[in-house]
């Protein structure tokens, strides 16, 4: 049984077809699989859902479609939500001071990597599953085996 967590940027492929979207959802159907996300991802998945309407690349029906698609795979535990607790705001704190001078990271992305590193501690995350190139590089760096949906 394979153990996945998904930041946003892997997350929201699932829900609009673009590169990657392939990989992601078929990781979201290998059976037997548990599918991690944090709390904080199904707020960004909706940002990147709104982006996407201001952009005129989605209509403002398919935001709310998008967004209640969400929640029912949340809702039939699909997705699996990790609430962040003090601990990883801690960790996160840590990861900026470590990474963040050599590398962008950004405070969201050390919150996601937090909750990630967190779950691999304790035996349930096998794949960091992130389309977002700097963040591969430090959780790449902090340990972390990765699946970056955009590559082949």
């Amino acid at each position: 049984m394979t153990h996945y967590f998904l930041d946003s940027s892997a997350m929201g492929k699932h829900y609009h077809a673009e590169i990657g979207t392939a990989k992601v959802d078929a990781l979201l159907q290998e059976p037997g699989a548990h599918h991690f996300i944090s709390r904080l991802t199904g707020v960004e998945v909706q940002s990147v859902f709104a982006s996407k309407v201001r952009t005129r690349v989605l209509a403002e029906a398919d935001f709310q479609l998008l967004r209640l698609q969400c929640a029912n795979d949340i809702a039939r535990r699909l997705l699996r939500v990790i609430r962040i607790t003090d601990w990883h705001y801690q960790k996160a704190e840590q990861l900026i001071r470590r990474h963040g001078l050599t590398r962008r990271l950004r405070t969201l992305d050390a919150l996601q990597l937090s909750v990630a590193l967190d779950l691999r501690q304790r035996g349930l995350l096998d794949y960091f599953v992130c389309a977002d190139k700097s963040l591969c590089t430090v959780a790449n760096e902090a340990g972390l085996p990765i699946i970056d949906p955009e590559q082949p």
